[in-house]
């Protein structure tokens, strides 16, 4: 009976250096970085265009559409950038509910996943953070509710909206449907600004938690934070499970959507 104790505490052991090795080696902790500078780059450019919009704004209808279509230019065009800086390094997620979908996938392993989250949720945050101190301390605009929308509505529609992302994201990774270079970092960049522009109105166009998460531990403000968090995760988890076992399967082959990660 001792010798079995022993014998299962040095296998616990073992397993759990390895798995001390996996997460903290040399590209693990690259990888992490890639994630906290894209998400950083990419939330800096979002944040700070809706501040910028907001500052600019006017009264009239024609000043609020404007402003809507600069700051989905400008999600899409930071967007592309900071998936295309980290794609060879970590895969260039930037978005929790993309990492998600990709742990559906089973492309990235939960604890991967986990640390992931950690870099793009950090990464969100000292981007707000700078940028209340660099603009003299303008609000920082966090993702509202329209007031004819619901808790249901909103999460139904980001999540809509993430799994068109997350769909995109396998699409345009997956090796079997031909290699995309920097095409792929641009479509994905090109459906998160559509969307931005179709629901920007109602729910802010988030599909990205941590896009959400920075502005409001900034602000304190969490009123219907939880719509930013259910909404794209699960669109991100069905976009994963569509494309691995309805799409990669439909000739009997499994998906081979890369991950540097």
């Amino acid at each position: 009976m001792h010798r079995m104790r022993v014998s299962s505490f040095l296998r616990v052991g073992s397993k759990t250096l390895d798995l001390r090795e996996q997460l903290f080696r040399p590209p693990s902790l690259r990888s992490y970085l890639a994630e906290f500078l894209s998400t950083f780059i990419f939330v800096f450019a979002g944040v700070g265009s809706a501040i910028s919009a907001g500052k600019l704004a006017t009264s009239d209808a024609q000043s609020a559409e404007t402003g809507l279509v600069a700051v989905a230019l400008a999600n899409a065009f930071a967007l592309f950038v900071a998936i295309y800086v980290a794609e060879n390094v970590s895969g260039g997620h930037i978005n929790p509910a993309v990492t998600f979908g990709l742990v559906v996938g089973g492309h990235v392993s939960i604890l991967t996943g986990i640390c992931y989250w950690a870099a793009q949720l950090l990464g969100s945050t000292m981007a707000c953070l700078l940028l209340m101190l660099v603009t003299a301390g303008q609000a920082i605009p966090t993702h509202k509710l329209a007031e004819e929308m619901t808790g249901f509505g909103g999460t139904v529609m980001e999540s809509v909206l993430a799994f068109a992302h997350v769909y995109t994201v396998y699409a345009t990774r997956d090796p079997k449907n031909g290699i995309h270079g920097v095409i792929g970092p641009i479509a994905i960049g090109f459906i998160f600004g559509s969307n931005v522009l179709a629901a920007g109105p109602f729910t802010g166009g988030s599909m990205n938690p941590a896009r959400s998460f920075g502005p409001a531990i900034i602000t304190g403000d969490f009123k219907n934070h939880g719509v930013y968090w259910v909404g794209p995760l699960l669109g991100g988890g069905i976009a994963g499970l569509v494309y691995e076992h309805a799409i990669s399967l439909a000739n009997n082959q499994p998906s081979s959507v890369t991950n540097t990660a």
